[in-house]
């Protein structure tokens, strides 16, 4: 469903259910079955969130301000759908000495929007890479020079039970998050949008308490580690434009339109 997402997405123009299902390989009632099951909605209704403006709809219609969902604060857990997420974060000290002393297991995972690396402390998650678009060499190098000192062990059987309920959407995971105070304090912030829903970057400068930071913002949210659970690609520009997003552009649309989808039809399994 990647691939099919991604040829979506590359289009000029909308694509018949023929024509998809004849690039898959599968018959069009098979494929439109399997779609339907993972995304929730047709290919025809799906391409319709994949649209240019579909992000300008979004800050329409879903314009999520913030400071009424951060008046209670996060209290260590956090409810994502059907998801029981269990949230700690490291130590500024910690973060300073660049993780040294800390095993990093990881491991490779394919997910609704393609491959993607999963790291994790005994604490629990501290990394999510998108490799669709960048490939493996670049994400590696990139998720390790974040904490340079720390030890990496591949270890799938330990951080692949850990990550498969973020991507099915239900059961319980544990995040750890390693980061200076300020980006711990974005990625808070944006674990409090709502998912089917954006907020504009000054919105999240706004309710950290940080009206004029909103440059600074930017650079924490494109620092985010946990990409998809730590929900950076639901902000976006005042303009509607979606801005950028570390794992490629493709990847933020194909999130976006997924959780608009999901959240107009209601979970599905």
């Amino acid at each position: 469903m990647r691939r099919a997402i991604a040829e979506i997405d590359a289009a000029e123009a909308p694509l018949g259910l023929d024509e998809l299902a004849t690039r898959m390989g599968m018959s069009p009632a098979h494929f439109q079955r399997i779609f339907s099951a993972w995304v929730g909605v047709s290919p025809k209704r799906y391409q319709q969130y994949l649209t240019l403006d579909h992000a300008r709809r979004l800050l329409a219609d879903r314009h999520t301000t913030l400071e009424t969902a951060l008046q209670s604060g996060l209290s260590g857990t956090g409810r994502l759908h059907d998801l029981f997420l269990r949230w700690e974060a490291m130590s500024p000290g910690d973060f300073a000495a660049g993780g040294a002393g800390l095993d990093i297991r990881w491991g490779r995972l394919q997910t609704p929007f393609g491959e993607a690396l999963v790291m994790a402390t005994e604490k629990g998650i501290c990394g999510i890479a998108f490799l669709a678009e960048t490939g493996f060499e670049a994400a590696w190098q990139d998720m390790t020079s974040r904490w340079p000192a720390a030890r990496y062990l591949e270890d799938p059987d330990t951080v692949l039970p850990l990550a498969r309920p973020v991507f099915a959407g239900k059961g319980e995971t544990r995040l750890h998050m390693l980061g200076a105070p300020f980006q711990i304090k974005v990625w808070e912030a944006l674990l409090q949008i709502p998912s089917g829903h954006v907020a504009t970057y000054s919105d999240i400068a706004r309710s950290i308490g940080s009206d004029r930071a909103v440059r600074a913002v930017g650079t924490a949210v494109g620092r985010n580690p946990v990409s998809f659970l730590i929900p950076c690609h639901r902000a976006i520009r005042k303009s509607g434009g979606l801005g950028g997003y570390h794992w490629g552009l493709p990847v933020k649309r194909a999130m976006l339109a997924w959780e608009s989808a999901r959240a107009d039809t209601g979970p599905h399994d």
